[in-house]
């Protein structure tokens, strides 16, 4: 509230007034060259109010300094998760599948024969003219001359390097001259493809023939 509305109206034209007549009395003193005491004296008698000056009004408190603090975030809520509905599950009565019935046996042929092996044998073979290795100049001396005649029966054994190993007389001519004549010129001259055994390779064997001793006339 200003100070005017404290003070009473009449007090104040009053005061007014006074003031105003204590100035124009001032002043005429002054002007007049009037003694200080007179105006002393004037002034005492002037019913001077005293106005008081009311109290100055109370100020009011300072607003609160301003917060600058950032509020709070808002709290997060997860909403809650949804419950997922219970499944249901459909139980089925499996039927065991039989097993399989098992495949017929398959016929497996048996297997043919080896063949039968191959038989690589072979007999000694002679080489050259058998009818060349004795002959009738091979004539013992004494049966010529006795006039000894006859046939003479032998078997050679043939060695695998084709030669004869060894001569047996198989029938006799009558004479041992003559048989002994026909072994030794057929052990020196004889000569044979080795005798081969059943895989072919070379080996021993016999070979076997005659031969006749005669007089030409």
């Amino acid at each position: 509230m200003a100070y005017g509305d404290n003070v009473d109206p009449k007090n104040r034209v009053v005061a007014i007034v006074l003031v105003g007549l204590f100035t124009a009395v001032l002043g005429y003193g002054l002007v007049n060259g009037l003694n200080i005491s007179i105006v002393k004296k004037i002034a005492e008698k002037l019913d001077v109010v005293d106005v008081e000056e009311p109290p100055p009004p109370e100020e009011p408190p300072p607003p609160p300094p301003p917060d600058n603090k950032l509020p709070p975030p808002p709290p997060v809520v997860t909403p809650p998760s949804p419950i997922p509905p219970p499944v249901t599950t459909n139980t089925v009565q499996s039927v065991p599948t039989p097993p399989p019935a098992p495949p017929p046996p398959v016929y497996i042929p048996p297997a043919p024969p080896a063949p039968p092996a191959v038989n690589k044998s072979a007999p000694a073979k002679p080489k050259g003219s058998p009818g060349r290795w004795v002959t009738d100049d091979d004539y013992p001396a004494r049966a010529k001359r006795e006039e000894r005649a006859g046939t003479t029966g032998f078997r050679l054994t043939v060695g695998a390097n084709g030669r004869p190993t060894g001569c047996d007389v198989t029938s006799s001519s009558g004479h041992s001259d003559l048989d002994e004549a026909a072994c030794r010129l057929m052990m020196r001259r004889a000569r044979f493809s080795p005798p081969l055994d059943s895989d072919g390779n070379p080996t021993t064997g016999t070979w076997s023939s005659r031969f006749t001793w005669k007089l030409n006339n």
